[in-house]
């Protein structure tokens, strides 16, 4: 059957994934308001940042069988002097054809903005869901997890895409996991909760220590006040305030663990929508979760090689066991990050998926 390629149909970009994998590829789809929000030039701060973008989807028939997003994110080439244009969102049927239509497109985009290289998959940014599964297919994924079948890196290397910077994401048994051996002196250290009634100020707290802990990572990029916000605004419904904390020394804040429950078995039972039956899947979800995930920690660059990294992680373990949680995931962590890894290995973390960037130099 005939292929066609859209360009600019939001409501096909949602879908398309839902029509493309078979459901034991597990796929699990951000909410859809979220994916419309991402996609609007009047709501996204990284469109209004003067990125460029344009996003397609390929129809057999009137069904959306695959999709993808090219834009530029000119911060990330201003700081590191690249000429990258960036796809994300590449999720697709197992049809060579359908993934060259949408790969084409996206390159076409890239060569149009005078750009060297097509990075992905970014969604949208290295601080977002950010890689291609190439391992652990068959493992259960967490929220904020990327989601991918078998097909799709070799549906990459068929156009001329290459793997780079592995990555690996883990899961942390807390029945199986060694309390650390680092304490803090209680006297100087304090965490405090991020709770609904302190909510704007915490995630401040958390945003300027994300951008000073990583400022030296590979590909990070400072986050703006809009920019985290548009990220982690709605975190305040979902936050269990019992699993994320601001570390404080003498008062001033010196680190964070931003972890939530984990959504997936919401999001796979609502589809992903807003319905009549939400209010039920998410009290139900409330009552049964067992998995927590969590989506970044850091400490400030004058407090690294302290202890309180392991310290930090020791506690939200401690609290996430005593609240009732079995497991805890932790989102990608590359391989040229071996202090990182270190630390989930410590927490006798097993090895989850395995992830890639795929690179095509267009120039």
């Amino acid at each position: 059957m005939n292929l066609s390629l859209r360009e600019g149909d939001a409501e096909a970009f949602f879908d398309a994934p839902f029509h493309a994998y078979p459901p034991e590829i597990g796929y699990v789809s951000p909410m859809r308001g979220d994916i419309l929000q991402m996609l609007d030039p009047l709501k996204n701060p990284l469109w209004q940042a003067g990125n460029p973008f344009r996003f397609w989807t390929v129809h057999r028939a009137d069904k959306p069988v695959g999709r993808i997003i090219a834009h530029l994110h000119r911060q990330s080439n201003e700081r590191f002097g690249w000429r990258r244009a960036q796809f994300g969102f590449f999720d697709c049927a197992n049809d060579r054809e359908a993934g060259r239509m949408l790969l084409d497109a996206a390159e076409n985009f890239a060569r149009e903005q005078g750009m060297a290289e097509l990075v992905g998959n970014f969604n949208l940014t290295a601080m977002q869901q950010c890689g291609v599964v190439t391992g652990g297919f068959d493992e259960t994924a967490y929220t904020d997890m990327m989601v991918g079948p078998p097909w799709v890196p070799g549906l990459l290397t068929a156009n001329g895409f290459v793997p780079f910077f592995p990555m690996t994401t883990f899961e942390i048994d807390l029945a199986r996991a060694v309390p650390a051996a680092t304490t803090l002196d209680r006297g100087r250290y304090s965490f405090a909760p991020i709770q609904k009634s302190s909510f704007p100020e915490r995630m401040e707290e958390a945003r300027l220590l994300l951008n000073d802990g990583f400022n030296d990572n590979p590909m990070f990029v400072p986050l703006t006040q809009a920019e985290f916000q548009f990220q982690a605004g709605e975190l305040s419904t979902i936050l269990d305030p019992r699993l994320s904390s601001v570390l404080k020394r003498d008062s001033q804040p010196v680190g964070v663990v931003i972890a939530i429950p984990d959504l997936n078995g919401f999001l796979k039972a609502t589809r992903s929508r807003i319905g009549f039956a939400t209010l039920w899947h998410y009290l139900r979800y409330r009552i049964r979760r067992r998995r927590a995930v969590i989506i970044f920690y850091s400490v400030a660059r004058a407090a690294q090689g302290q202890g309180i990294m392991t310290a930090m992680l020791a506690e939200t373990l401690q609290r996430a066991r005593l609240a009732g949680y079995q497991t805890v995931g932790v989102t990608w962590i590359a391989d040229d990050n071996p202090g990182s890894l270190r630390q989930v290995e410590k927490m006798r973390g097993r090895r989850l998926q395995r992830l890639h960037l795929f690179r095509k130099d267009i120039a």
